[in-house]
């Protein structure tokens, strides 16, 4: 039985990953952190049935910054694949706290290659990296050569473990690979991220349990894709024979304002009635347009996204239509006498 370790299982694009392994037939680790409250909704569902999914998903706590444990549990698991997904993963907060975003979403990543090295376990590894590190764009589309031009901490913190992957690859012979994933989104986005934000918002307008949604810059363009198909993209970019870095994106561009527009429009809203500016949501700087061209992806791994933009609007309005629908009938009920 292959076992994964993932980083950041508790998270949108972990939670999915963890589906798609467990789907496979893998035993499947994730390090979450200690906290006084619970943060595991997302894989939750996994345990619904502990005789297909429970017996081989097994959960740790640890942290990014502890190089110790990390290296413990990497000694003692001895994964085949390892999937670094973890980081402080919010782009506009990254500028409020850019040392921390640096500490865990750079140096934690060579903290599991460092665990990887010093225990001669000869792990397969995945680094999430981010289109957020083409930043000021210096080509259109960006591919797998574009430079990088970071424009917040966040993007400055993933160009280095992008290139302590490389690094790693290169000078210790890891078969460590870069995932240079677009904008990915879903019903299990953050609720902070803009997409997610506008969904729930526009829900909750429909349902009237909100007037107004206060976003920053509406003219970011952004190459948005399906969060389930790219984590199937990792796995994939993990089973080539050698360590590699893949763009995985859709090839399309759309503005924030397009994504508000085509969320209201399905739920027949016109948004210039609900939507007000907000400039605590603006960047200190701006990343004005990110799309990505995935051909060595669909020539080397065969991969290429199904679902397009309008169908993930849908999806995620649907989705949080019906979260939000059910959330009022139980309050609705608990309060009849």
């Amino acid at each position: 039985m292959t076992r994964a370790l993932i980083t950041g299982i508790t998270g949108q694009d972990g939670s999915y990953l963890a589906d798609l392994l467990l789907e496979k037939g893998y035993e499947v680790h994730g390090i979450i952190r200690r906290a006084s409250t619970f943060n595991t909704s997302r894989i939750d569902h996994l345990y619904a049935d502990p005789h297909i999914n429970g017996v081989r998903l097994f959960l740790h706590y640890g942290d990014l910054a502890d190089s110790v444990n990390l290296v413990k549990l990497v000694y003692e698991l001895k994964p085949d694949e390892i999937y670094h997904l973890g980081a402080q993963s919010h782009v506009r907060v990254s500028f409020d706290i850019p040392e921390y975003t640096s500490d865990v979403t750079g140096v934690g990543t060579i903290r599991i290659l460092e665990a990887i090295r010093e225990t001669g376990i000869r792990s397969k590894f995945y680094q999430a990296s981010s289109s957020e590190m083409f930043g000021k764009v210096q080509q259109v589309p960006q591919t797998e050569t574009t430079p990088f031009w970071p424009r917040s901490p966040y993007g400055v913190a993933k160009v280095f473990a992008y290139w302590a992957t490389v690094n790693y690859r290169e000078s210790y012979g890891l078969c460590a690979s870069n995932g240079i994933l677009f904008n990915h989104e879903s019903p299990r986005r953050g609720e902070t991220f803009v997409t997610r934000k506008i969904t729930r918002a526009v829900a909750a307008i429909k349902l009237g349990l909100q007037k107004e949604l206060f976003l920053g810059n509406l003219d970011a363009k952004r190459d948005w894709g399906y969060a389930p198909e790219y984590v199937e993209g990792m796995w994939r970019i993990l089973q080539h024979s050698d360590g590699q870095d893949f763009v995985l994106a859709t090839n399309e561009t759309h503005t924030v304002r397009e994504f508000v527009e085509a969320a209201f429009s399905r739920v027949d809203l016109d948004w210039k009635e609900f939507v007000k500016h907000d400039d605590r949501y603006e960047r200190p700087a701006e990343v004005d347009l990110l799309i990505g061209d995935a051909s060595k992806a669909k020539k080397i791994l065969d991969w290429e996204p199904k679902v397009r933009f309008h169908e993930l609007v849908r999806i995620m309005v649907d989705a949080d239509l019906g979260s939000l629908s059910r959330t009022s009938a139980q309050e609705q009920l608990g309060k009849m006498p």
